[in-house]
């Protein structure tokens, strides 16, 4: 009995993953950033008919001034969107941490502005205009939170990578996007409320 042996079978050669940048995280990250900001985007956006279609023709919808400190909050956000990328441009913690504290004092402002909201004795209960005030400013600070979540995982990155950029580009995408954000739905309460 003869024994024959085949050769092997021939094998495909593997290529290389294109990616963006070369980091398949890098990519990962950004395209999940982008998902978020399309579903954020819709969800405001479905808010935002709500509010135009509740309002229109509506007797019980009662117009009420905004807190003013709506505006400073905004001017903080801004800021917080200008560190955050110095720090990305100069490859600097100074400014993510900077960016993390104003995102905190972000959220901080806006919850001095519902307190004096109820205590004008507007509430989330007080009729359509203010919990549609209330759903639209809490929703925007839960993302907010988020934001400041994404940034402190970027900072604690930072004692393992020495610059951690594809996961800060992330993040600062995320964040440029949540001032943008605030800043039209600024104006819409402000034109709607």
């Amino acid at each position: 009995m003869s024994t024959t042996l085949l050769p092997p079978p021939p094998t495909m050669p593997v290529a290389p993953v294109a990616t963006h940048g070369g980091d398949a995280r890098a990519h990962v990250a950004q395209t999940g950033v982008w998902i978020a900001i399309a579903t954020i985007s819709m969800t405001f956006a479905a808010l935002t008919s709500a509010l135009v279609v509740r309002q229109s023709g509506a007797p019980d919808w009662q117009h009420f001034q905004l807190p003013s400190l709506l505006y400073a909050n905004t001017l903080v956000l801004l800021v917080s969107s200008v560190t955050l990328e110095a720090s990305r441009r100069r490859r600097t913690a100074a400014g993510l941490n900077t960016t993390i504290v104003l995102g905190f004092l972000f959220i901080a402002g806006q919850a001095l502005a519902w307190r004096q909201l109820v205590a004008q004795r507007l509430v989330l209960a007080s009729g359509p205009s203010s919990a549609f005030f209330y759903l639209f400013t809490v929703l925007h600070a839960l993302h907010v939170l988020g934001g400041i979540t994404g940034l402190l995982y970027v900072h604690r990155r930072l004692a393992w990578v020495a610059w951690p950029a594809p996961a800060l580009n992330a993040a600062a995408l995320y964040w440029h996007f949540m001032a943008l954000l605030w800043v039209y739905l600024l104006v819409l309460l402000t034109i709607r409320g």
